[in-house]
Order: structure tokens, then C-alpha cells, then sequence
């Protein structure tokens, strides 16, 4: 895992297959998505206060991975969007993406990844609801990656967490392996409307500076 301090209240933490991201309002912390289920121990060493909640995107393996042994551990409040919901919980299986023709061999590419553990979770939310963190976290529905796909708007400090709705390997564009490419470019649009400076992703580099324009260019790129 890599450790990069993106601005002084975020980090991001790099992992072989996609990323998480540690946001910090004074000890207390909000994890946004886990890494795989191998990433738990490697999460836990870069814990320097209280994991008081952790918010996932989506229920893909390489975003709540860790989640239910790093909740149980530290009794951190699990937050997802409703229909991700039974899906984190095990009670559900998620539907797989329906992929492009050029996504197949990008597919083939990425390796095995173990299964996330069921997890429980606390709170489900819906487009439109906040969570305390950031100065008021707003929560984004951006379905197309999956039903329940969640962005987190940070209108305070400027700051976009995109989950896989948007990517940014090279240059940013619309996330790839969704379920329904129209309702994933709806949601791209939808990101590229609010004023935000600094975005991260679920897979790719953050843009810490300009981070509108890049998802306004993204946008008008995809149909």
C-alpha cells in the first residue's frame, strides 16, 4: 500500500487494485471505501485517531473488503447507499457489469480478487443525505457502475470523492465495468456539475487542483 497525503485532511491510500481515502476532521477519522479483503492490516497501521465511520461507494470486493473486520474492530459506523445495502450484507448478489467490447480485455487483466466478508451496515442513505464529516458531507446517487453507486460532495472544502463513477488513469473519464453505460454517463454529467477543486477516485490519480474542469472535459467527451 502507498500512503499519499493528498491535502492536509485527506489521504489516499494506494493499493494494487484501486484505493481508499482517509478524510480527518481533528482525531476523528471517515475511511470512504476499504480496499480487498487483504488490505485490512496494512489500513490499520495508518490509523492515527478515532475510525468513527466508513463509507462505501459501492459494493464491489476492492472497495469493502476490509470493511467488516476493520467496523468490528473498531466499531466504526458503516454507511451505504440502501441498494448497495443487502449486497454488503450478504444477503444479495450485486450484478455484474455489462461490458464493452474494449473493457473486455481490461477485464481479463485485472487479477483475481478475494471475496469481501459480509458486512453489516448501519446507516442506509439516499441521494440528497449528509454525513458528518468534512463540514457537512452530501451524498450523490451516481447509479450506473452499480444500482446504489454513491459519490460524497464536500462542498466546504471542495472536494469530490467519485467512487467508480468517474476514473482518472491518464486523463479522467467515465468509470469502466458498469452495469448500464447510459445511466453511468448520466452520472458523469451529474459529477461534472458541482464546483469542486479536488477529486479522487476509486481507481487512478487524484486531481488536487482544477478538478471541475477536468470533470467538465470528461463529460463533454462522453455520450
Amino acid at each position: 500500500m502507498d500512503l499519499i497525503e493528498v491535502l492536509p485532511s485527506l489521504r489516499m491510500l494506494r493499493f494494487p487494485v484501486g484505493a481508499a481515502y482517509l478524510w480527518r476532521d481533528g482525531d476523528e477519522l471517515t475511511l470512504i471505501d476499504t480496499g480487498t479483503a487483504d488490505a485490512a492490516a496494512e489500513i490499520e497501521e495508518v490509523l492515527d485517531g478515532e475510525l468513527r465511520r466508513i463509507v462505501l461507494t459501492h459494493w464491489h470486493e476492492d472497495h469493502t473488503g476490509s470493511a467488516a473486520r476493520l467496523a468490528a474492530r473498531y466499531g466504526a459506523e458503516v454507511v451505504a447507499h440502501r441498494l448497495e445495502a443487502p449486497v454488503i450484507r450478504g444477503e444479495a448478489v450485486g450484478a455484474p457489469p455489462v461490458l464493452e467490447e474494449f473493457e473486455i480485455p481490461i477485464r481479463a487483466g485485472v487479477p483475481a480478487l478475494p471475496p469481501a466478508p459480509p458486512c453489516r451496515v448501519d446507516r442506509e442513505v439516499e441521494d440528497g443525505d449528509v454525513l458528518e464529516f468534512g463540514g457537512g458531507a452530501l451524498v450523490v446517487a451516481v447509479p450506473g457502475h452499480t444500482d446504489g453507486s454513491i459519490a460524497v460532495h464536500l462542498p466546504g472544502p471542495g472536494v469530490l470523492f467519485t467512487g467508480d463513477a468517474v476514473a482518472n488513469v491518464g486523463r479522467t473519464t467515465l468509470g469502466v465495468f458498469n452495469t448500464d453505460r447510459a445511466r453511468a454517463v448520466a452520472s458523469l454529467h451529474r459529477l461534472a456539475a458541482p464546483t469542486v477543486d479536488t477529486a479522487v477516485f476509486g481507481h487512478g490519480d487524484p486531481v488536487v487542483h482544477g478538478a471541475a474542469a477536468a470533470l467538465r472535459a470528461a463529460a463533454a467527451a462522453t455520450r
